[in-house]
């Protein structure tokens, strides 16, 4: 059953926000864990303890918060993406990856939880392709993804993930 909560808006409130915070389904929220006004947070979301969200932050599903970390206003959390503990995400958690740090770095695909949860190797591969290309190569975010379009295809997981880089707003962790 997902929640919806009016937020107040003006005067310490949410302006421009919508004055709705939702929540999903199926999350786990750890002691402490503090959700502001006109967050968007997905299903089977975990927030360890004392994770924090500022206002009008957007955590997709599956994705996981770890203990002590902040998440600044506006930014996006993406689909599986895991924000190590103790982490201060600034700009965009892409979806798929280790984030973490303070600053918070993106240190690539999270492997590990993809094989727990039952990706297939070719599809973890392609993954792996399109980060090594926007993480290691030699090349701009633009080139990157231009790169990942041609070359990797067939994947709806990299096709998220590219979508992802595309409708940032405040840009995406590197």
């Amino acid at each position: 059953m997902t929640c919806s909560i009016l937020t107040p808006t003006g005067p310490g409130g949410a302006s421009g926000g919508g004055g709705v915070t939702r929540i999903g389904d199926d999350n786990l929220f750890m002691a402490q864990a503090h959700v502001a006004h006109d967050c968007q947070i997905g299903s089977e979301v975990i927030m360890a303890n004392a994770a924090t969200l500022a206002g009008h932050v957007e955590i997709a599903d599956r994705a996981n918060v770890g203990a002590y970390s902040g998440v600044h206003q506006y930014c996006r959390v993406g689909y599986e993406a895991f924000v190590g503990g103790y982490s201060v995400v600034v700009k965009d958690a892409p979806p798929f990856a280790i984030i973490q740090g303070n600053h918070a770095k993106c240190y690539g695909l999270n492997r590990v939880g993809m094989k727990r949860r039952g990706y297939s190797k070719e599809t973890i591969e392609k993954l792996h392709r399109a980060y090594h290309l926007l993480l290691s190569a030699k090349l701009n975010t633009s080139q990157a993804l231009e790169k990942i379009k041609n070359e990797i295809t067939d994947c709806p997981e990299v096709d998220r993930l590219v979508e992802f880089y595309e409708t940032s707003k405040r840009g995406v962790v590197k």
